[in-house]
């Protein structure tokens, strides 16, 4: 519910996000400070999420999966920040839609009646 939640509250902040980004940008040569570490940011709070999905999941495989497509997420955003080697822009699209993905279906399917979940 929480990714979902964080998930819905990005795509409605976005549109105002570029529309700042472009004020900005008109005037200076280079991308502000808080523009080049809103990623880390939505990163950080992906890491929450995942997080707490995985301690009410009740299928060991989803914590794999969600732990799996975040170290994907993560290495793409270091990679467009440092830029180690050439990936297109669009390679985080998949890997995201995989997280969004992967929320819902373990809201839906997957969780504990219990509190906490030991397996």
């Amino acid at each position: 519910m929480i990714a979902s939640s964080l998930c819905l509250l990005h795509c409605l902040i976005t549109p105002f996000l570029f529309m700042a980004h472009a004020g900005t940008t008109m005037f200076q040569d280079t991308h502000s400070i808080w523009w080049k570490s809103l990623d880390i940011v939505f990163l950080g709070l992906s890491f929450i999420a995942i997080s707490r999905s995985v301690k009410t999941t009740a299928k060991p495989k989803m914590k794999y999966a969600f732990w799996t497509s975040w170290v994907l997420l993560f290495i793409i955003v270091m990679n467009e920040k440092l830029s180690v080697f050439s990936l297109p822009e669009q390679t985080i699209y998949p890997v995201s839609l995989l997280l969004v993905a992967l929320h819902f279906y373990n809201l839906k399917y997957c969780q504990c009646k219990e509190e906490c979940c030991e397996n």
